[in-house]
């Protein structure tokens, strides 16, 4: 893996920044009641995954870098239970909650593939 300047590089910041969007977007639809709860909550997870893909970028190496993917790894696992909630508590439908867990779940794969190439990097140094 190359050196990165910024995560905006990333194709898995580009996906998280548009979930994120969307997350923002589907809330809206949420119950008032909810804006406190729920509605803050979702959109802080969903938030949270790229912007730890940005903090982390900007760290000094990529050991840093890669302990700012976990985090947003753990968003992302966050994510997704608020997804589940949102949906069972009929505040999603079942197509979007499948739209946007599968993407959360595509986001997950390569948080995971970007933590495994930063410690390769770790090792060869």
């Amino acid at each position: 893996m190359g050196k990165i300047k910024s995560a905006e590089e990333l194709e898995v910041f580009k996906r998280a920044h548009v979930l994120t969007l969307n997350i923002y977007k589907i809330s809206n639809e949420f119950p008032v009641k909810e804006k406190f709860g729920l509605i803050s909550q979702i959109r802080r997870a969903s938030a949270s995954i790229a912007t730890n893909l940005m903090e982390g970028s900007h760290r000094l190496n990529s050991k840093e870098f890669r302990q700012f993917v976990g985090i947003a790894k753990g968003s992302a696992g966050e994510l997704k239970y608020h997804l589940f909630l949102a949906r069972d508590l009929g505040y999603l439908s079942n197509d979007d909650y499948n739209v946007l867990r599968l993407e959360t779940e595509e986001i997950t794969k390569m948080l995971n593939g970007l933590a495994n190439s930063l410690a390769d990097t770790d090792t060869k140094h």
